[in-house]
């Protein structure tokens, strides 16, 4: 068992591998279990580790998809829950298990964790499921799907002059070329922006609905460097929230996701990549505005969200994505973005860095 620092002063975590499946239209031939097992086996494989050597393991997923109560039990068949091992779990996206899990090693309660996250949405409609987000007394029982929200945020930042249409068809024209390169991507290359969905968002500006896992491995210190030839630092993370009623919401801005990166320290020094989780093209709008990117940011060169976003999965498919560049040496300090709820109403921001030559 590691022991906390008596400086008092913050560990060294880093992301020392991510795996992620394939993401498809569907996958009725194989369980949560089934979907599971190979990432997490591709993950460890990298590292070397067995199950039994991992300290901690997180995962995130949704009942509300899988249909069942506490659905993650079994996924756990997959992970190897015996001999004992210290788990938990996050009714969220998997990034929110990475903090989770990040804080774990913090207190010195662990010096690896595994990370995982998974969703099916093809067997139901998401768009209904997700309603379930929302307030329970005013706003649930009317029904508003989440195409329709994103359309009132597309709306409003047409309205503020801050987006056109043709700029929001080149957003995802340009998320969906760079998955070209992304054997994982569901969409890429050349995709119709096609008819409206719910006005001014078409079929392109919205998210392919998918099926999807992916993992991470977490480690601190001395024992990061001995499993990976180049860490991905998590530098800084935080996450904030905003007011759960729209109305009292500003929708073309995002002071959670600016508040965020100010306390994960985005703004200390440039960034050259950046992985936004912005499951519609007028959300990279409102996210590329709160953490102050410009054009020199390579921003989504694994086509991001619109590419593939396998709910629960898909924020940290961010994370794991902006830690496997900094592996392979094509970036040196990224940011990663993940969100959750209607219209970024949750959002967790992580800096990553990896060590200077």
């Amino acid at each position: 068992m590691a022991t906390p620092t008596s400086s008092g002063h913050a560990r060294e975590v880093a992301v020392v591998a991510f795996a992620q499946s394939d993401h498809l239209r569907r996958t009725d031939e194989l369980s949560e279990v089934e979907m599971v097992m190979p990432v997490l086996h591709q993950v460890l494989a990298q590292t070397g580790l067995k199950t039994g050597e991992i300290g901690f393991t997180c995962s995130g997923s949704s009942d509300y998809l899988a249909g069942r109560a506490f659905s993650f039990t079994m996924t756990l068949d997959g992970v190897g829950a015996w001999p004992p091992i210290s788990e938990s779990h996050v009714e969220m996206d998997g990034a929110w298990a990475l903090y989770e899990a990040w804080v774990k090693i913090q207190t010195g309660e662990a010096d690896t964790a595994l990370v995982y996250a998974y969703g099916k949405s093809s067997p139901g409609s998401v768009r209904d499921v997700l309603t379930r987000q929302l307030d329970p007394y005013y706003v649930a029982p009317l029904w508003p799907d989440s195409v329709a929200l994103a359309a009132l945020q597309a709306q409003a930042l047409i309205d503020a002059g801050e987006t056109d249409e043709p700029a929001l068809a080149a957003i995802g024209a340009r998320n969906r070329a760079r998955a070209s390169a992304n054997p994982h991507a569901q969409l890429s290359g050349s995709v119709a922006q096609g008819d409206y969905e719910v006005a001014p968002l078409r079929t392109g500006d919205c998210p392919p609905i998918g099926d999807g896992a992916a993992a991470v491995i977490l480690a601190a210190g001395d024992v990061a460097r001995r499993l990976c030839e180049r860490p991905a630092w998590i530098t800084g993370i935080d996450h904030r929230i905003e007011a759960h009623s729209l109305g009292l919401r500003d929708l073309t801005d995002s002071p959670s996701t600016r508040i965020a990166a100010e306390h994960a320290g985005v703004f200390e020094k440039p960034v050259d990549t950046a992985e936004l989780h912005a499951p519609f093209s007028s959300q990279e709008v409102v996210l590329r505005k709160a953490l102050g990117l410009d054009a020199s940011v390579s921003v989504n060169p694994s086509g991001g969200a619109l590419a593939a976003h396998p709910i629960m999965a898909a924020g940290l498919i961010r994370i794991g994505e902006a830690a496997a560049r900094i592996h392979r040496g094509e970036s040196d300090r990224a940011v990663a973005h993940a969100t959750s709820g209607p219209c970024l109403q949750q959002n967790l921001v992580a800096v990553l860095e990896g060590d200077r030559a």
